[in-house]
């Protein structure tokens, strides 16, 4: 990677040397950031009402996520090396032009095939949006400011995913599922013109060296492969499919020879050697790890609540909201903090405390009901906050300048695979362990125990009551009790789930003594 000339260089570009100046560079990137977190998930909830537009099965409609989850998971740790060949503001205003085209070909498709291309299309543009942004925040601001920095950028990838399936289930429910990549049109444009005024201009750049098409091409199968896998393996029945398996395997060995292959590279597509820090090799893992708890807690309670309690997707939202603005108001706070205190102290102050939330939600019950949910979510919410930004400034604050483009595009990939592992791993043990619990409770359900045969006979006393006949009654009785048992079953998995991930956070905790505090220094970092 070349070092790009310092911003404040120039005559032209000594109005972004200003403070007022690089908080409207924070401001621009934030929310571009925020429009590709949203649409991560706001299509989720819409999913149903695509299938039955478009006549395409369940499967089928799930290639709308999953194109773009895999789009995302490829261009992210190229996002370096594009800027390298566009430059830094080309790139940028491409990446949120090419959004904003490829959000109206998503809401324009008239069939299955036209909407799957324009979101792979859309999670090429749009994922280098959220690595370059990280990035940008760390080459505008000195030490002094990081905080703060990240803090705003913080709040878009905390909220981001509260709002999008909000945000979602309002468009689809009145106005249609077209709207949800509408919305992107005027958002958009405002942030392509805050990105082309607020954003330095590109400095001439040396000539680059030639263009690793292996590396790229083995990235792209290798991490195309893995995100199907995880994307794909739970509906597919993991390894019971010959397709998983494959892809498993083409995955695992397209991932050895990628990192081979760039390691031997003299100008590689993707920077591994970054990786030779200890704060970033230590911050990655942790990274993954809190992908797994953010978007993994994120996908339980949600399910929890339309699946148990039949909240629409609007209810669901409203419920998580709290969290979300709990999050976004410790942000600023904690910002100022990480200027006074070491961040590793506050990642184990957030890793604790996210640990003894999720150790709470564990006691939920069939009894339990949204009002049990808001104080869990707004700590949840305010730990959340000293686990991730922090977490940063931890990992990325003590690399070099010139490893910086290289270093966040990495981190962030290691976020997103984190959350996709997250949700492959705990869909499936959600599934295994609520047909465990139900095998244990319906063995309980015999002849021999008087408990069960009571209650039979009360539920069917209760339908007789009714007007129904004695066979059904029974009948009635049964399915009743059924039921039953599918809440408990499904209740105690819940439960499961959220002891599994407090556990998570506890066993990382040794990670965070590899952590590096960030350098100080007075001046941005002023790199490409």
């Amino acid at each position: 990677m070349s070092d790009s000339p310092s911003m404040e260089s120039t005559t032209d570009d000594a109005p972004h040397d200003r403070p007022a100046w690089r908080w409207m560079i924070a401001v621009t990137v934030s929310f571009a950031a925020l429009l590709e977190i949203i649409d991560t998930s706001i299509v989720n909830v819409a999913l149903p009402h695509m299938q039955g537009n478009l006549g395409a099965t369940l499967s089928e409609i799930g290639w709308v996520v999953t194109g773009y989850a895999i789009a995302n998971a490829i261009i992210i740790p190229l996002s370096a090396w594009l800027s390298d060949v566009f430059g830094r503001k080309g790139y940028f205003v491409f990446s949120l032009i090419g959004f904003v085209a490829s959000s109206v070909m998503c809401g324009v498709s008239t069939n299955l095939t036209m909407l799957v291309v324009s979101r792979i299309l859309q999670g090429l543009t749009g994922g280098g949006l959220l690595a370059k942004a990280q990035s940008i925040l760390f080459e505008t601001f000195p030490p002094k400011d990081q905080g703060l920095a990240q803090a705003l950028f913080g709040v878009g990838v905390l909220v981001g995913p509260v709002i999008g399936p909000t945000l979602g289930g309002y468009l689809t429910d009145t106005l249609g599922w077209r709207w949800i990549f509408f919305i992107n049109i005027p958002f958009g444009a405002l942030a392509i013109f805050m990105a082309c005024i607020f954003l330095p201009r590109d400095q001439q750049r040396p000539q680059l060296a030639p263009v690793d098409w292996s590396g790229i091409a083995l990235l792209i199968v290798a991490l195309g492969s893995v995100q199907t896998v995880l994307e794909e393996g739970n509906q597919e029945d993991w390894f019971s499919s010959p397709m998983i398996v494959m892809l498993s395997i083409v995955g695992v060995l397209g991932l050895i020879t990628f990192i081979w292959h760039e390691l031997k590279t003299r100008h590689p597509a993707v920077d591994l050697r970054v990786l030779r820090h200890r704060s970033l090799a230590a911050g990655s893992i942790l990274s993954m790890l809190v992908g797994m708890g953010l978007y993994g807690a994120m996908f339980a309670i949600p399910i929890f609540l339309q699946s148990l309690l039949n909240y629409t997707a609007m209810q669901t939202g409203m419920v998580m909201a709290p969290s979300a603005v709990a999050s976004a108001l410790m942000m600023p706070v904690l910002g100022q903090l990480s200027n006074k205190i070491d961040p590793r102290i506050l990642i184990t102050i957030g890793a604790i405390g996210t640990s003894a939330v999720m150790f709470q939600l564990s006691n939920i019950s069939p009894a339990s009901n949204a009002e049990q949910f808001f104080w869990p979510l707004i700590l949840r919410g305010i730990f959340m906050v000293f686990l991730f930004m922090p977490l940063n400034l931890a990992t990325i604050g003590p690399l070099p300048k010139a490893d910086i483009p290289a270093a966040t595009g990495f981190y962030n990939l290691t976020r997103q695979l984190g959350g996709s592992i997250g949700v492959a791993l705990l869909t499936t043990f959600l599934s295994q362990r609520e047909n465990f619990h139900r095998s244990v409770l319906v063995e309980k359900v015999t002849d021999f125990n008087p408990l069960a045969q009571e209650t039979i006979r009360n539920f069917t006393s209760l339908f007789r009551s009714k007007g129904f006949d004695a066979t059904v009654a029974y009948q009635q009785a049964l399915a009743l009790i059924d039921r039953m048992l599918n809440q408990q079953a499904a209740v105690m998995s819940f439960g499961e789930i959220f002891l599994v991930v407090g556990v998570l956070f506890i066993a990382a905790l040794p990670l965070v003594m590899l952590l590096g505090k960030p350098k100080p220094r007075s001046e941005p970092l002023n790199v490409h």
